[in-house]
């Protein structure tokens, strides 16, 4: 991928300022919120790694097709991203959300934390080492 190509580079770029910060994280929200999962997929890179509870998801393809799975049964989805720490081209983020799930009677919210490197000007990397410990997306 070429991430000199102004057209496909996502600014706020690295380093951030804490003003840079809070703009990429409010940007991450306002695209989640959006619910299109192409959309949310490409602003991670194409090898990204994330975890969702005992799930390991690999890549853009695999991105897509879980959250499509997962907002399939999600109504009225709402995320909320809050900047908690940064530096250089690494941000942490605490979130929350909450949800209708279709198949219950009443409102779910989850929490955490998620922690993402601008190694690619292009996108956002959510590391999980070897292991697989690491939270990610």
């Amino acid at each position: 991928m070429n991430t000199t190509d102004p057209t496909l580079q996502r600014p706020p770029l690295p380093p951030f300022t804490a003003e840079t910060a809070v703009e990429k994280v409010r940007m991450a929200e306002n695209g989640w919120n959006t619910r299109d999962p192409e959309k949310v997929a490409l602003a991670y890179t194409v090898d990204s790694w994330w975890r969702n509870r005992a799930e390991f998801i690999h890549g853009r393809p695999a991105i897509i097709d879980f959250l499509t799975r997962k907002w399939r049964k999600e109504l009225d989805y709402r995320l909320i991203k809050e900047l908690w720490a940064f530096t250089g081209n690494r941000i942490a983020v605490r979130f929350a959300y909450e949800v209708f799930p279709r198949l219950r009677a009443h409102v779910h919210a989850n929490r955490g934390g998620e922690g993402m490197a601008a190694g690619d000007p292009c996108a956002l990397r959510c590391p999980i080492g070897p292991d697989r410990s690491a939270v990610g997306g």
